[in-house]
C-alpha cells in the first residue's frame, strides 16, 4: 500500500491537492462574489470570451508540450530540464494556474475572482514544496542547481546576471 501511494504521488505530485485547494478557494470566491456589489470588469462579453478561449487554448498547448517533455511514465523517475520544464519546474500546474484560472477569473468578470485566482499562486507555492523535498531527495544536487535557475510557475524573462 506504501509503494502505491508512492507512485502515485510521484506520477501525480501536488496536482490532487491544489485541485481541491483551488476549488474549495474558488467557491469561497463565489459566495464572496455573491455578498459583495462591485461593477464587473467590463461589458465587453465577447472580449471576455475571447480571452477565455485563448486561454483555454493555450492552456491546452503548454500540457501537451508539458506531457511531450516528461511522459508520467518518467514522472519522479528522471529529472527534466528541458522542452516545458526548461522554462518552469511545474508546467503543467503553470497552465493552470498562470493561464486557465486567469482566464477563467477574467470571463467570470468579476474582481472577487481576479483575487482569487491571484491567491492561488502562493497556495499552490506552499503545496508543491513537499513535492520539491521528494526531488531534492531523489535528485539532489542536480535537482537543487535546476532549481536556482528555473522558476516553480512563471517563467524568468530576463537573465539573471551571475
Amino acid at each position: 500500500m506504501k509503494n502505491l501511494f508512492a507512485d502515485f504521488r510521484k506520477t501525480f505530485g501536488s496536482g490532487p491537492a491544489g485541485v481541491v485547494a483551488s476549488l474549495v478557494l474558488l467557491f469561497i470566491a463565489y459566495l464572496i462574489n455573491r455578498q459583495l456589489d462591485l461593477p464587473p470588469l467590463t461589458d465587453n462579453q465577447p472580449l471576455l470570451n475571447g480571452i477565455f478561449i485563448a486561454a483555454i487554448v493555450l492552456t491546452l498547448v503548454l500540457i501537451a508540450w508539458s506531457l511531450r517533455s516528461l511522459p508520467a511514465a518518467d514522472r519522479g523517475n528522471r529529472l527534466c530540464t528541458t522542452g516545458a520544464f526548461r522554462y518552469v519546474r511545474h508546467p503543467l500546474y503553470a497552465a493552470f494556474l498562470s493561464v486557465f484560472n486567469f482566464g477563467l477569473a477574467i470571463w467570470l468578470n468579476s474582481y472577487v475572482y481576479i483575487a482569487w485566482a491571484l491567491l492561488l499562486h502562493p497556495v499552490w507555492h506552499y503545496l508543491v514544496l513537499d513535492e520539491e523535498r521528494m526531488m531534492v531527495a531523489t535528485f539532489g544536487d542536480d535537482y537543487r542547481e535546476y532549481r536556482k535557475r528555473t522558476r516553480r510557475f512563471v517563467p524568468r524573462f530576463m537573465k539573471r546576471s551571475e
